[in-house]
């Protein structure tokens, strides 16, 4: 698949990632107190008032909380008034045959390589290990990595995954990491030209540089959580999106916009979810 830059005559291309939507098919679907629906909105609704320019959306999965086909639905109809291609990959939440159910879609799309602009690509992996929270890339997954890269020597690359292929320093989020992460980065560093690294599932901001790769998880679009916490907890932060610029001399430029602070509280008191 390719997406060619239609927004920036320097061949730039320009992306914005949701990730953690948590939708449910109920209207009052609420994870920890917050409406999930109602915050997807909110976001949606900012990207379109300030008017961000972009090629593609990105979706890096828990798209759904309760694994309804209906959610899906739900997830699609709100996109809808972004007119952007989606790319989207499945978290540990999700359930794979009811997000195929909405598919396929002139909208959303689940392919496992798009060729962006003259300079980029984009990997899709499948982290998902069915019925539990931690991830793991399997043999396939590695072989599409290594092949792809090899296959595009010239073209800078976007890896996307659902779980986060580096600690974030709190331990409840790092017991459910990705397992086996260690072959995840011999491939990468088999390679010349992987240059970023995006996942959902941590609900937090990071962005950090790991064997001169850039690798970023973002914010949810419901609850966030609280950094650096050993113990499950839920941080301040309003719900989020990440905005992502991927020049043509292999640089990402990045920024984290929120919602304006104390939008959608969740209920502190939780002790997990």
């Amino acid at each position: 698949m390719n997406v060619s830059p239609s927004l920036d005559p320097s061949d730039n291309i320009k992306l914005v990632q949701i990730t953690d939507t948590h939708l449910f098919a109920a209207d009052d679907g609420c994870l920890l107190s917050v409406n999930t629906a109602d915050s997807f909105h909110a976001i949606v609704q900012a990207i379109i008032e300030q008017k961000i320019a972009f090629d593609a959306l990105l979706a890096t999965g828990d798209i759904s909380q309760d694994h309804s086909a209906e959610s899906y639905q739900r997830f699609a109809s709100e996109i809808s008034a972004l007119q952007k291609a989606c790319f989207w990959l499945p978290g540990n939440h999700d359930y794979k045959p009811n997000m195929g159910s909405v598919m396929p879609s002139s909208q959303l799309h689940a392919p496992e390589h798009v060729l962006l602009g003259e300079h980029w690509q984009m990997i899709l992996l499948d982290s998902q290990v069915v019925g539990v929270p931690h991830g793991r890339l399997s043999d396939y997954q590695l072989n599409l990595l290594d092949e792809k890269l090899a296959q595009h020597p010239d073209r800078y690359a976007l890896i996307l995954l659902h779980h986060h292929p580096l600690l974030v320093g709190s331990a409840w989020l790092d017991q459910h990491t990705l397992k086996d992460s260690d072959a995840f980065w011999r491939v990468i560093q088999r390679h010349q030209n992987a240059r970023a690294v995006l996942c959902g599932h941590v609900h937090q901001d990071m962005d950090r540089t790991y064997a001169g790769v850039k690798v970023m998880a973002s914010p949810s679009t419901c609850v966030q959580f609280k950094p650096n916490s050993d113990d499950f907890a839920l941080d301040q932060c309003s719900p989020g999106w990440r905005e992502l610029e991927l020049h043509a001399d292999g640089q990402v430029t990045t920024q984290v916009k929120r919602l304006a602070r104390g939008a959608f509280v969740p209920d502190f008191t939780s002790n997990g979810y």
